[in-house]
């Protein structure tokens, strides 16, 4: 299979996170940065947020969704640096372009799809922004998004303010929409010859996922089916958190079966009447089955809880912290990894599914511009002409 190239003009997690997934599967991965500007700190922002963990430019922030990829630095405001781009894509045979700047930047930074057609016709090109092109000075960030598209008033507790989650989940959900509408352009490709546009909005990708939610207002919904409940599931009861003598368990009820199983076990029998026989009669009584399931649980320990519900086949677990995820016998032999520059392993998330001759292990992230002059005279420019590009401020 052919190795596949990918260019990259990316910051923040939205697009890194995407082009992370290709670099997993061994393509070619070259993130684009700006050459600096003024005094300010130049490239990815996000090389700069966390703890350093191996320089200035490579923090803890930055490391996990860059494995794996080359760096180069590109002043595209500049016609010049335009010029090296198209050099770049057609010396290089790039399959795909990516970027997540503002719209209303892709034709003066000469990155919009027509004028990257024009270079190469084949070319897949996909952009991540807020809203769409139709939107094209809205800015893109994950907690707005959150704000403005209902996660924030479903999640939390119902009794307090709206919570934004905790992880950048409208980020990380823009980048799979690009991994697999490349993928769908790489295929429809293969079978037509020609390139595509693909354009992310991260509010339309966001809004996709109130499939439990968003329909039901024509539905003549209760206000409470449409806001925040807490840990407990709207619709199927009991599922909540439940406190026990030494933390607590997280059960799921997800039938009246299970309910009946559950209510078989000494321990929860006394939770069990007439009523609460079906989802529907446990809707019902849902604020008194909670305190009696609480009733329950808190005289036992986690284990002893968790030993009974296995026995009645009930979905549940403890809540595991970040430390305690890492080793679960599950996943800690799918962890990716990367080694700092003193060599010691880094263990990073796992890849979302497991792919043969997936890359486990990827090199660790490379400098600001590391490889500038290495990819241009890959693509043919001249010692002479890197110098005269160095010193016009076109690549740094």
């Amino acid at each position: 299979m052919k190795r596949r190239t990918v260019l990259s003009l990316e910051q923040a997690l939205s697009l890194p996170s995407a082009t992370l997934r290709f670099a997993q599967l061994g393509w070619r991965v070259i993130r684009i940065e700006a050459t600096p500007l003024g005094a300010g700190l130049p490239g990815d922002p996000n090389r700069y947020i966390g703890a350093r963990v191996a320089d200035e430019d490579r923090r803890s922030y930055f490391i996990a969704p860059n494995v794996g990829k080359e760096a180069i630095a590109l002043n595209l405001k500049d016609a010049r640096g335009h010029e090296v781009l198209h050099r770049l894509i057609r010396a290089l045979d790039v399959d795909v372009f990516c970027c997540n700047t503002v719209p209303s930047r892709y034709a003066s930074l000469g990155i919009d799809y027509a004028t990257l057609a024009g270079v190469k016709p084949d070319l897949i090109w996909a952009g991540i922004s807020a809203m769409g092109p139709q939107y094209p000075e809205a800015p893109g960030y994950d907690p707005v998004i959150q704000a403005m598209c209902g996660y924030m008033e479903v999640t939390g507790d119902p009794r307090g303010a709206p919570t934004v989650m905790g992880l950048p989940v409208i980020d990380l959900k823009a980048g799979d929409e690009v991994y697999a509408n490349v993928m769908l352009a790489l295929l429809e490709r293969h079978e037509t010859g020609r390139g595509k546009a693909i354009h992310v909005s991260m509010l339309q990708a966001a809004a996709s996922w109130l499939i439990t939610v968003l329909p039901l207002i024509d539905y003549g919904c209760e206000p409470s089916e449409i806001t925040r409940a807490g840990n407990e599931h709207r619709k199927f009861i009991p599922t909540n958190v439940y406190p026990a003598k030494d933390g607590f368990v997280y059960l799921a009820i997800g039938s009246d079966a299970q309910w009946r199983r559950l209510t078989e076990s000494p321990k929860f029998a006394s939770v069990a009447n007439e009523v609460r026989r079906t989802n529907e009669g446990r809707h019902k009584e849902r604020e008194a089955i909670h305190r009696d399931m609480a009733l329950v649980t808190r005289q036992h320990a986690v284990d002893e809880l968790l030993a009974d519900l296995r026995a009645a086949t009930i979905p549940a677990t403890r809540i595991f912290d970040i430390r305690q995820v890492r080793e679960l016998p599950q996943l800690a032999d799918r962890l990716t990894r990367t080694a700092l520059p003193d060599g010691r392993s880094v263990r990073m998330q796992p890849m979302a599914v497991d792919v043969p001759g997936a890359r486990a292990e990827l090199p660790f992230p490379h400098k600001y511009g590391a490889d500038t002059r290495q990819l241009l005279g890959e693509a043919g420019f001249a010692e002479h002409e890197l110098a005269v590009l160095a010193g016009a401020g076109v690549i740094a």
